[in-house]
């Protein structure tokens, strides 16, 4: 596949060289938007406008949806004021907005002197919308029917209004006052007679998001019913837009992406492709958490100064604080990412805490029994009698088997519990799998370490 799409760009490349206009028309009309974009990504800069100007009308707005913001702002730039306003009135509403909040001030302002009033003031509206709210990432281009309409006038009504609709699958029936009261399909249309009225077809159990409603929850929902597109509406059920499921997968890739910066302690800053990102910006995403472990990871030497009489008097102890720490964090890291991922698909609330508590403690000490036993195995045949490591005795082994089934049981009450605890107040969860969470873990576990030590070794 990467071979064939070099190979491609090569054609490409070579057909625009010597001016093979025509072919390259040829070969852009059998491709997919997606696949166009990405050829422009390569280009160089001064034949991008060029090749553009090769595209049909329709084509040319959707691979420009499709391009990276780059190479959006150097097709600006070339565009005339008229090249700009086609496609600009190709767009649909929610790709536009997409559009103006990743341009610069000065691009913003030209494409909107550039937009008929309409478009503009659709735009306007969707920009007065909170961030990572459901009303900015709808779009206002749905098909509306009337409940008094027959089948055969919201037929009519579709094939005169929905070619500029971003999907006309499902028509959404408001009254006079634009309050949403029902649904019908294309299919339930066709299939019905032509003069059934609407309001005797339509489905009056309407599921709905506010505009105010977070993103992400919004694109649960497309998860959870398997929807194409979901009605939005204001405080007093008035339909305004609607989101379509190409939004919802947008907005799927870009939590999830952030919550995977967050669990690897990044700060999310960017939804840039990581060879566009400079060295500078990856930079200030990585060092203000790096910076935050480093000092949480002198809590650990603290620890270790503080029991150095117990480590001196019996050294051979220091050769399992790696294991141990290394465990503990293992653990911990299992139990926060399941909660997490349980969170995020609403498999359990703040209320579920001490159920998920007592399945995490069984669950802690089957894992911390199992591994202190392979663990004991382990320590007298290989590391005492295979080693020949005679320091090491039944007091030693015991000593760091029962750490370990102490540390696996608190990592995992402290990975299930945290996540759960920053859901309730508010904050991200994501962040309670970060390596930040290890430390503790890791803090507590030597601390553990060191007092079964002095109990059993009575150091």
């Amino acid at each position: 596949m990467e071979r064939n799409s070099v190979s491609l760009f090569e054609t490409i490349q070579t057909l625009l060289d010597n001016k093979r206009y025509s072919t390259l028309r040829d070969i852009l009309n059998t491709m997919n938007p997606v696949d166009i974009a990405a050829v422009f990504e390569d280009l160089q800069s001064e034949k991008t406008a060029l090749l553009f100007r090769l595209l049909p009308k329709e084509t040319a707005a959707e691979t420009f949806v499709e391009m990276d913001e780059e190479t959006q702002q150097l097709l600006i730039h070339g565009f005339s004021d008229t090249e700009l306003k086609e496609v600009i009135d190709e767009l649909y509403v929610d790709d536009a907005v997409d559009l103006i909040e990743e341009m610069p001030a000065n691009v913003v302002k030209r494409i909107l002197r550039q937009a008929d009033p309409q478009t503009r003031k659709e735009i306007n509206e969707i920009l007065k919308y909170p961030e990572d709210s459901a009303g900015s990432i709808m779009t206002t281009e749905c098909v509306i029917l009337r409940p008094k309409m027959t089948a055969e006038e919201a037929i009519k009504r579709i094939r005169r209004t929905g070619i500029d609709k971003e999907t006309i699958y499902t028509c959404y029936v408001s009254d006079a006052s634009s309050t949403l009261i029902g649904i019908v399909t294309i299919k339930t249309l066709l299939l019905s007679d032509d003069d059934e009225v609407i309001e005797n077809i339509m489905e009056t159990n309407v599921i709905s998001v506010n505009t105010l409603d977070d993103q992400e929850e919004v694109a649960q929902m497309f998860n959870k019913y398997n929807f194409l597109a979901l009605p939005v509406v204001d405080k007093e059920n008035r339909l305004v837009g609607i989101v379509t499921v190409d939004d919802a997968i947008d907005v799927m890739e870009e939590e999830a992406t952030e919550d995977i910066q967050k669990m690897a302690a990044i700060t999310p800053t960017t939804d840039k492709p990581y060879d566009r990102i400079g060295v500078f910006e990856t930079y200030r995403a990585r060092i203000p958490w790096l910076l935050i472990l480093m000092i949480s990871a002198t809590f650990t030497g603290m620890i270790i100064t503080g029991f150095e009489d117990a480590l001196a008097g019996s050294l051979v102890l220091s050769a399992f604080i790696p294991m141990l720490m290394d465990t503990g964090g293992n653990s911990v890291s299992q139990a926060s990412v399941t909660v997490i991922r349980a969170l995020s698909l609403d498999e359990i609330e703040f209320k579920d805490i001490f159920k998920v508590i007592f399945k995490e403690a069984r669950v802690s000490l089957l894992c911390g029994v199992t591994l202190a036993a392979a663990n004991f195995a382990k320590i007298m045949l290989f590391d005492r009698l295979v080693l020949g490591n005679t320091g090491i005795t039944v007091q030693v082994a015991l000593v760091v088997c029962l750490t370990m089934v102490v540390t696996i049981f608190i990592a995992k009450l402290v990975g299930c519990t945290l996540p759960m605890i920053a859901a309730k107040i508010g904050f991200d969860p994501a962040v309670m799998a970060s390596p930040f969470i290890t430390t503790i873990v890791d803090a507590i576990s030597l601390f553990v370490y060191f007092q079964i030590a002095q109990a059993i070794l009575h150091l």
